[in-house]
């Protein structure tokens, strides 16, 4: 995280040299999560993501953003077996606390498309199987407490300041390795698992007509 912030930092000092205004945002929406790996399939885990951030002008059309979120992810599945105990319901809900690092496009005023990187902090971690729950929790070292994802980003502008951000978010490392035994014993297999999320949010960017007068004058 240290690294993360320290070249956010010297990407902004290299920006004031332009004399450029710094936007501050607000973001809200819904994570579709999934875990790669787990033998549960689909973005079927709904969870929360709200975000606070900055974006950083730099050139003609480009942006660095650095933002802390609360987001949630995990896994869900429903009863699949309805004649046994062991009837395949699945869910798991991992809260992080993260630090998304990115560079932005923005092409005529309308849309822009970013990429970076987050560090996350476990904060909480709950696991149910078949119906019951698991010991799992953020500090039974089951999952690690920390995740590095990659990011994908767009956003369109809706209204004014208001703009539609969909992202996509992906472990870059294994956030968990589980052995798996077949019902009833037999074969058994080891998987890695990483963290999968398809988010859908709003954003509200503020100082945004300041940062663009300020960019025309100087380009």
């Amino acid at each position: 995280m240290r690294k993360l912030v320290f070249i956010a930092l010297l990407l902004s000092i290299g920006s004031f040299g332009n004399a450029q205004i710094i936007k501050g945002y607000l973001a809200g929406g819904i994570n579709m999560a999934q875990v790669d790996g787990d033998e549960v399939y689909g973005y079927k885990k709904p969870g929360a993501n709200l975000g606070l951030g900055a974006l950083v002008p730099f050139g003609r059309n480009w942006d660095i953003s650095l933002e802390t979120s609360y987001t949630q992810k995990g896994a869900n599945q429903k009863e699949q077996y309805i004649a046994d105990t062991l009837n395949g319901a699945y869910k798991l809900k991992l809260d992080y606390v993260e630090i998304p690092l990115m560079i932005h496009y923005t092409d005529k005023d309308f849309v822009t498309v970013g990429a970076g990187a987050s560090w996350s902090k476990l904060i909480r971690a709950e696991e149910w199987e078949h119906g019951l729950q698991t010991p799992t929790n953020e500090g039974s070292g089951t999952y690690k407490p920390t995740d590095i994802s990659v990011i994908l980003d767009l956003r369109m502008r809706i209204y004014k300041r208001l703009k539609f951000n969909f992202r996509y978010n992906y472990s870059m490392v294994k956030i968990r390795t589980r052995n798996f035994t077949n019902v009833g014993g037999g074969a058994e297999w080891s998987r890695h698992q990483y963290n999968n999320a398809l988010t859908f949010r709003l954003i509200y960017i503020f100082n945004e007509v300041q940062s663009e007068k300020a960019r025309k004058e100087i380009n």
